[in-house]
């Protein structure tokens, strides 16, 4: 009898799909010291995240960073982390569930999705699989990073490629490079603002916060930066803000080097001490709640605000599997088949 090498898991009489792979940064297993030391390992070594030469950089993680970091990293998440797991994962979830219900229902073609994240699981490689054996001729890649940046897109096309290359019969293939400007998600953001203003009214500034990235990135001509703004700039507009009711700041930075400014935690220090007594803040590259926005905007620059002199926080949250946003991504995804 013959061998056949390959996946043989699949119908090949079954009928052929368009395949959605919906991807996000991705999250530890458990918020403990062990479970982030895997983790960052894996996000931590990719040449996209840290762009330092690999020879110089491997004795930096392994000799400093994982030894130190995945414990202070563990109590942070201890700190969000739900019955479901961790916020980023259980919302995401609910995300792919509600993108293929809106699908299923209001779409011509047949669409498969599934759920992968860049580092963790379930991974790249596993979702790609389940899209094969679901009979898929079609994949697009959906990144749930608005904002385009070679530390998380472009990444996260690595890894679908990496398992791609093993294939023999790969599938036309697309991926969603960003919707940083796409009216619905504009629209999305612009809804749930001003939600959040008719329950808890509105403070005297609303504060945009990104994750950030190192400024030798920008420099080598990383669009991250010029995105962030063109979001900000059709919110506000859409909201008919003027500069003063606003500020866009960018958080998260890590290790020494300068990263893009100005800073969040900064900021917020700078406000309340100049006066500001109330502020919103809402972090629109962010798909989904997740410990960047939970613990070090909610908790950590909460207090920095308050300890300053502010008397009121207030964190709007992310648009998570609201349906606006479901419909959104849902209608992103049609106008890339």
């Amino acid at each position: 009898m013959t061998n056949y090498i390959g996946n043989t898991d699949f119908d090949h009489d079954s009928d052929p799909c368009t395949g959605v792979l919906v991807t996000n940064l991705g999250t530890p297993d458990a918020p403990t010291t062990s479970a982030l030391r895997r983790y960052l390992g894996e996000f931590l070594a990719d040449p996209r995240v840290v762009e330092m030469p690999k020879f110089i950089w491997w004795f930096v993680l392994h000799g400093v960073i994982l030894r130190t970091r995945p414990k202070r990293s563990a109590a942070a998440y201890r700190k969000v982390w739900t019955e479901a797991g961790s916020p980023l994962f259980a919302i995401s979830k609910k995300q792919a569930a509600g993108i293929q219900t809106f699908l299923d229902q209001h779409a011509t073609d047949k669409f498969h999705i599934e759920l992968a994240m860049r580092y963790g699981n379930p991974s790249i490689q596993s979702g790609l699989e389940k899209l094969q054996q679901a009979n898929a001729k079609k994949i697009i890649i959906l990144p749930l990073y608005p904002q385009y940046s070679a530390s998380t897109t472009a990444s996260t096309f690595d890894a679908v490629a990496n398992v791609l290359k093993t294939w023999r019969d790969i599938p036309e293939l697309h991926i969603v490079k960003h919707y940083h400007d796409d009216p619905d998600y504009i629209d999305a953001l612009a809804e749930s603002i001003t939600e959040h203003w008719q329950k808890a009214g509105r403070a005297e500034k609303l504060l945009f916060s990104f994750h950030g990235i190192p400024k030798a990135y920008f420099d080598a001509g990383d669009p991250y930066y010029f995105e962030c703004h063109k979001t900000v700039k059709l919110v506000t507009e859409k909201l008919n803000l003027n500069k003063e009711e606003w500020a866009l700041t960018f958080q998260s930075r890590f290790g020494p080097k300068e990263w893009l400014k100005p800073y969040t935690d900064v900021t917020l220090k700078e406000l309340a001490m100049t006066g500001t007594k109330n502020i919103d803040v809402v972090c629109p590259g962010f798909s989904s709640d997740c410990l960047e926005t939970l613990e070090e905007i909610d908790m950590q620059n909460r207090k920095f605000f308050l300890d300053a002199g502010g008397e009121k926080f207030s964190y709007i949250p992310a648009l998570n599997d609201r349906p606006a946003h479901i419909s959104a991504l849902a209608n992103i995804i049609q106008k890339h088949t």
